[in-house]
């Protein structure tokens, strides 16, 4: 039976307030094989996890993330908005994650932003700082993003990002002219075939982001590497479940 990595959506998503040390905890309590988490980049060049460009949604303030300090970040309340039992979380920096994230986890950090190359070469030194090279694999839309990283650090592990229909999934990777680690497709747009596909040609496929439970068990009987959702818990739940039903059937 497939067996996909149960990744993290912004942590636990459904369950703790995205993208914050409370979310990513409660991942790794819950099972997650694997965190997701967006990066952008503050005005005194602070990589920080934040999905969004402003703070507005996500904390009591508001505010550009690279128009604010780490400092000025830092006071902004990241919790409270999601249920009072979180009041106090603050936004973290990817630092901070990689310092609680054990090592046998992997990370997925989607850059969201480049800054006109500035965010790319912090990430770099931040990945080798702390030996999260070959434990990290960084993901975006932005495609040429993902190519100026491999330029800077070849072992980069990439991941392309993308929602909607290429004539090929194994194309799109194959064609960007530096070797891609994984495909993190909108689910809606890869079949199983597809999968299957790129699987044979060493290609991972993190398709994203899939929360129900009929979706979850497709994605799993697709045969997806890994599989990006907002309820960790649930996703480890339904694997289990399925393999004590393997068990019996055997």
């Amino acid at each position: 039976m497939n067996q996909p990595l149960v990744i993290a959506h912004r942590g636990a998503k459904g369950e703790a307030p995205e993208n914050t040390l409370a979310a990513f905890r409660l991942g790794l309590e819950q099972g997650c094989d694997a965190i997701e988490l967006d990066i952008h980049l503050s005005q005194d060049g602070e990589i920080i996890v934040i999905h969004d460009f402003t703070i507005d949604r996500t904390t009591d303030r508001k505010g550009v993330v690279h128009e604010m300090t780490l400092a000025e970040l830092k006071q902004a309340d990241a919790g409270r908005w999601f249920d009072t039992r979180f009041e106090g979380e603050r936004i973290p920096t990817l630092e901070e994650v990689f310092d609680l994230v054990p090592p046998d986890i992997m990370i997925n950090v989607e850059i969201k932003d480049s800054y006109d190359r500035k965010l790319e070469p912090a990430l770099v030194e931040l990945m080798k700082k702390k030996d999260r090279v070959h434990n990290v694999v960084v993901s975006s839309f932005d495609h040429k993003s993902l190519m100026f990283l491999k330029l800077l650090l070849p072992e980069t592990k990439i991941g392309l990002l993308y929602d909607f229909n290429p004539g090929s999934h194994v194309n799109l990777a194959t064609g960007l002219g530096v070797p891609v680690y994984s495909l993190h497709p909108n689910f809606k747009r890869i079949n199983r075939e597809e999968i299957r596909e790129a699987k044979s040609k060493g290609i991972e496929v993190y398709p994203y982001t899939i929360n129900d439970e009929k979706r979850l068990r497709k994605a799993i009987a697709y045969g997806a590497s890994g599989i990006i959702t907002d309820y960790p818990g649930r996703l480890r739940d339904i694997l289990a479940d399925q393999g004590v039903s393997a068990e019996v059937k055997k």
